[in-house]
């Protein structure tokens, strides 16, 4: 018979509250395209074609769409790079 041995987490890990968690929301316009939001989704969120695609239907169908959840300044620098494209976006809590 053998013996199960009791698992031990010796490591310490990071824990992220979700106090530390932020959205980055797309929000819809009137002049990008269906195509140009898809590749800077793909580019800067490194989202699949079919992420891309989704989030940006949502968008155009119902106003926004969470396209990336993390800390505040990873956050911060996709949403830098999405304003400088003309993209709206904004991070909330």
């Amino acid at each position: 018979m053998t013996q199960d041995k009791p698992h031990s987490y010796s490591e310490e890990k990071e824990v992220t509250f979700l106090d530390d968690i932020y959205t980055l929301l797309l929000i819809n316009d009137d002049f990008n395209t269906f195509d140009f939001v898809i590749d800077a989704l793909i580019e800067l969120c490194h989202h699949t074609y079919e992420q891309a695609y989704q989030c940006t239907f949502i968008t155009h169908n119902y106003g926004k769409c969470d396209i990336m959840h993390g800390a505040y300044t990873k956050l911060e620098a996709v949403a830098n790079a999405m304003l400088e494209r003309g993209l709206t976006v904004k991070i909330i809590q």
